[in-house]
């Protein structure tokens, strides 16, 4: 999950960086600093941030095919 990916998942799930912080575990400033690229979260938080997301219902998608990373809802 890079920046970008984290940015949209928040949007789609229509979270603030507060309310990500929360579901994740993590100060808002690590929410903060990781989407604007100010710096890279510990391994453990970064973890925490992408697990909060998947367990809401995200599903990040790896580059493939020439075409770039992203994110959507999980299907079913």
């Amino acid at each position: 999950m890079n920046s970008s990916q984290c940015r949209a998942a928040r949007v789609l799930l229509k979270w603030s960086q507060t309310e990500l912080a929360i579901a994740s575990g993590v100060s808002k400033s690590t929410v903060a600093d990781f989407e604007i690229d100010k710096r890279e979260p510990r391994p453990d938080n970064l973890t925490a941030i992408r697990h909060a997301l998947q367990g809401a219902g995200i599903e990040f998608l790896p580059a493939k095919a020439g075409k770039g990373v992203g994110v959507r809802f999980r299907e079913g």
